[in-house]
């Protein structure tokens, strides 16, 4: 149980933090501005910025003091009448209606926690999907870095190994041929691998698909985390980024591959321990039920 004084504390530190992490972006957004990196975090995983400012303490804390009543409406909480005081907390039926997803969440993170990490896939997901592709249709408005004929070369003189199936279904009809094994959704839960920057991207995925029953702290290291991630991933990709202050990793060349390689291990032991704690979390949720 938390009282008024310490839960409104707790919720103006998370507002900050997030407001110093994605605020300037945020504001861009609001004037219609685009940004190649970080529209990512919040468009393909469908979270606003703002939707990321609201805090919850997680499954079975309560809320206490006459300002709790601001929850009250907000997705998965209700009045806790147990006590004389206003309270609320996240209900019991909103934990028992996302019992699938804990189930999912909770058997993905354990067995991809289990495998061995890969690290020499080298980020070309993103060169395989404008492999080939139309130079007018590019996923981003922003030049290719060696321009259209040197990137399809790079991906021609690379074996892609990429094991995860929502970076695979984006490659060009010309690339998924080229990769080591032609991807399928029912492969997820059997290939996924904690070396893999999307697989670590993901954590943030399955706690804000989970909120608010993961506490707010939790989401945002893994969006952090997520946060990196894709800054590895776009400074490895094809797109050429300069302009807005990212170095490219040149994984054409073997010094980039090398860098490429000790920054995709350095994100895959960060993961690991949020993998484990979202994992805990999910069984203990299942376990409650």
């Amino acid at each position: 149980m938390l009282d008024e004084v310490e839960w409104t504390t707790r919720r103006s530190a998370h507002r900050e933090h997030v407001d110093a992490l994605v605020g300037a972006y945020a504001e861009g957004r609001r004037h219609g501005r685009s940004h190649p990196v970080l529209d990512f975090l919040f468009t393909y995983y469908n979270l606003k910025p703002g939707l990321l400012r609201r805090w919850s303490p997680g499954f079975g804390t309560v809320l206490t003091g006459a300002g709790a009543d601001d929850f009250v409406g907000s997705t998965g909480f209700e009045v806790d009448r147990s006590f004389e005081q206003s309270a609320v907390r996240v209900s019991d039926e909103f934990l028992v209606r996302r019992r699938s997803t804990l189930e999912f969440v909770e058997h993905l993170t354990r067995v991809t926690a289990a495998r061995e990490p890969v690290l020499r896939c080298f980020g070309l997901h993103e060169w395989a999907m404008v492999y080939r592709g139309d130079p007018a249709s590019v996923r981003h408005d922003v030049p290719l870095r060696l321009g259209p004929a040197a990137t399809d070369r790079v991906v021609e003189s690379a074996q892609l190994g990429c094991t995860h199936y929502d970076a695979f279904r984006f490659f060009t009809p010309e690339a998924a041929p080229l990769n080591a094994r032609v991807l399928a959704r029912a492969d997820q839960l059997r290939l996924e691998q904690p070396g893999c920057l999307h697989a670590n991207m993901d954590l943030y995925k399955w706690c804000t698909k989970l909120a608010p029953l993961v506490p707010s702290d939790l989401v945002l290291r893994c969006f952090e985390l997520a946060l990196r991630a894709r800054e590895l991933d776009m400074r490895a990709s094809p797109y050429d980024l300069r302009d807005l202050g990212y170095t490219p990793v040149e994984i054409e060349t073997a010094a980039g591959r090398a860098e490429y390689v000790r920054a995709q291990a350095t994100v895959s032991a960060e993961a690991a321990p949020l993998r484990e704690e979202v994992s805990l979390l999910c069984r203990r949720l299942l376990a409650y039920q």
